[in-house]
């Protein structure tokens, strides 16, 4: 009878175990159903309890690490993604979400190893990891690296003179002067006729307030390259500084009819009517200007200006509203803009 009475509660045991399994498995379904739905702080609850309950469970971790990286909440994305790759080396989903999610909170380093293995998976793609693993060689100094990446990354050959010009203008975006400086002469002394390296010497003018150096890069850039409607775009911008207006209102005027897309001319042409006392023509351009690029804090922060000028009070209060927003927007990504 004895013998009996245990063989029954064993099986009962096991019976509840299997029943429990069960519906912890049907949690984790449930869980991952919300994810698919976009249902991100819904399913990190469910998700979180599971957990606690069992945080022995395979593919936990995973589903969470994903869905606080959808969230935006990457160092709580980091913890999880990195229990996700060491209870699977193979999970190529997590290992690329913690070297994106320890770049968005500013670690490069971190982000180093896992970008790299995602290399290692997709050495020939295009991806968005092979690029900020890219940027995180430029933020910790590693150059020649990054060099490599994006030749890599855009079909190049590592030493070529188009590599020292990605890697030049990468650099210029960052803030890395000196080094972006001397990787885009690198390129014109591989390369005299190389595209576009004056144009990034002349950005590198105008960032270090050397004016008539920029205006002789963006020359030398139109010389070689003539339909170059950016180089003509910011040789007006300089003209505009030097107060060199019926030169800059000429050639934003030649590079609006070579790309009447691009916002920027606009922008500077807006500016340069304004000092001209033109406000209705200022006014026709910055708004042209806003149409194509919303998020030009330029062309608003001039439109309010006029505006203000003016006395059209509401009007003026609207577009320095919405310079002031993009302008905070563009202090909490770094780089220039």
């Amino acid at each position: 009878m004895a013998r009996k009475l245990a063989a029954l509660t064993v099986l009962a045991l096991s019976w509840n175990a299997n029943v429990f399994a069960q519906q912890e498995d049907h949690a984790f379904s449930d869980a991952r159903s919300l994810l698919r739905q976009g249902k991100n702080a819904e399913a990190i609850a469910r998700l979180k309890a599971l957990a606690a309950r069992r945080p022995e469970m395979s593919g936990v971790s995973h589903e969470l690490g994903i869905a606080y990286y959808r969230e935006g909440e990457y160092l709580e994305a980091v913890e999880y993604l990195q229990n996700a790759w060491k209870e699977n080396p193979e999970d190529r989903d997590a290992v690329q979400l913690l070297g994106l999610s320890y770049y968005s909170v500013g670690k490069p380093i971190e982000a180093i190893p896992a970008l790299e293995t995602v290399r290692s998976w997709h050495p020939d793609a295009g991806i968005d990891a092979i690029y900020i693993l890219g940027l995180c060689y430029v933020l910790t100094k590693r150059y020649p690296e990054a060099r490599q990446t994006f030749a890599q990354l855009y079909g190049v050959s590592a030493d070529s003179a188009a590599a020292h010009l990605l890697l030049g203008r990468m650099l210029l975006r960052q803030g890395f002067d000196p080094v972006a400086e001397s990787e885009i002469k690198a390129a014109l002394s591989i390369s005299p006729q190389m595209p576009l390296a004056h144009l990034a010497l002349g950005e590198l003018g105008v960032y270090g307030g050397n004016y008539p150096r920029a205006v002789q890069e963006f020359i030398s850039e139109l010389a070689l390259n003539p339909a170059c409607a950016p180089a003509l775009t910011h040789l007006g911008e300089v003209y505009w500084r030097l107060n060199r207006d019926e030169e800059s209102e000429r050639v934003l005027e030649r590079s609006i009819s070579l790309d009447a897309t691009a916002s920027e001319p606009y922008v500077v042409l807006g500016k340069v009517l304004l000092r001209e006392r033109q406000p209705a023509l200022a006014e026709k351009h910055l708004l042209r200007a806003i149409h194509l690029d919303p998020s030009s804090y330029t062309a608003h922060y001039f439109l309010g200006q006029l505006y203000r000028y003016q006395g059209r009070v509401e009007a003026a209060e609207r577009e320095m509203k919405a310079a002031a927003g993009i302008q905070q927007l563009q202090a909490s990504n770094p780089g220039r803009h």
